[in-house]
């Protein structure tokens, strides 16, 4: 079992967005986070992420407490919770280029840069700089830069967010593809086509509100 938690409530302050909750992820799973805006699924994600605090119970990745300054989690985690941050100056072709290098060693299983280009179409555009794509084109190379990096946990926020019909196939195809090679996969989605194409488990978050 790659990720657990244990009587989990997420929230800020003194307002419980949910309480209870209790999740797995295992290697091999895509786990679908589904509810209203609002009911805490981005807030979830952070907590799975380390990067904030749940107002009761624990994370754990790989058996271990979930901790951002990690570095053995940042090496099992890999998220795309926020809106991606660029190199000006680097193409998208040189950015995933750049995540291949600064993650060696790369496994020779792993995805390799330029089948994730071809698949969620960044191969159209590799040779454009950020500032002049689209917002499909960002949130396509995002992901694909999210994907090249090594990881165990995938954790994504609506990655379906700017993209066409065929753009979602294309990422629920490469998120069930992550799980084969032994990864878990949670992401938070409004999406029925996206989860369905991802073949994955859902969770309604409001399950777990007072």
């Amino acid at each position: 079992m790659i990720l657990r938690t244990d009587g989990l409530d997420v929230g800020y302050r003194d307002r419980v967005l949910a309480r209870g909750l209790r999740l797995t992820a295992s290697a091999g799973e895509v786990l679908a986070v589904t509810g209203p805006n609002g009911t805490g699924k981005s807030s979830l994600l952070r907590c799975l992420a380390g990067l904030l605090r749940p107002l009761a119970g624990r994370v754990l990745v790989d058996g271990a407490p979930a901790d951002e300054r990690s570095p053995a989690f940042r090496r099992t985690v890999a998220s795309l919770l926020e809106t991606a941050a660029w190199y000006p100056n680097l193409t998208a072709g040189e950015h995933l280029e750049f995540v291949r290098y600064a993650n060696r060693p790369v496994a020779t299983d792993w995805f390799e840069p330029a089948v994730l280009a071809d698949r969620l179409e960044v191969t159209r555009f590799a040779s454009m700089l950020p500032g002049r794509l689209s917002s499909g084109q960002r949130q396509r190379l995002a992901l694909a830069l999210v994907l090249a990096r090594p990881s165990r946990l995938l954790l994504l926020d609506e990655p379906e967010r700017h993209l066409d019909e065929a753009g979602r196939a294309a990422v629920g195809a490469v998120l069930r593809d992550y799980a084969h090679r032994g990864g878990a996969v949670v992401l938070a989605s409004h999406d029925p086509a996206l989860v369905g194409a991802a073949q994955a488990r859902t969770l309604d978050v409001t399950d777990w509100q007072e």
